[in-house]
C-alpha cells in the first residue's frame, strides 16, 4: 500500500489500462487524483481512496537526477 505520494511520481497499478500499460503518472492531488497513462496519454480522475486501492507500487520522479 501506498502511503505518501506527490506530482509527478509514477504509480504501477493493479490492473492494465486497455492500451496494455500499467504506469501512470500523478498530474493532480487534492481529494481526487488525476493520472496520465505514460504509454497513450489518456487522463482518467480517481477519488483519493480508490486511488490507494488500486495502487500496487511507487515509482519516484527522477527530478533529484538530474545533473
Amino acid at each position: 500500500m501506498i502511503d505518501a505520494f506527490s506530482l509527478g511520481d509514477r504509480v504501477i497499478l493493479k490492473k492494465p489500462h486497455a492500451c496494455g500499460e500499467n504506469l501512470w503518472e500523478i498530474v493532480r492531488v487534492g481529494a481526487d487524483v488525476k493520472l496520465k497513462c505514460i504509454a497513450c496519454g489518456r487522463v482518467v480522475m480517481l477519488d483519493r481512496l480508490e486511488f490507494l486501492r488500486r495502487a500496487k507500487k511507487l515509482v519516484p520522479s527522477g527530478k533529484d537526477e538530474e545533473c
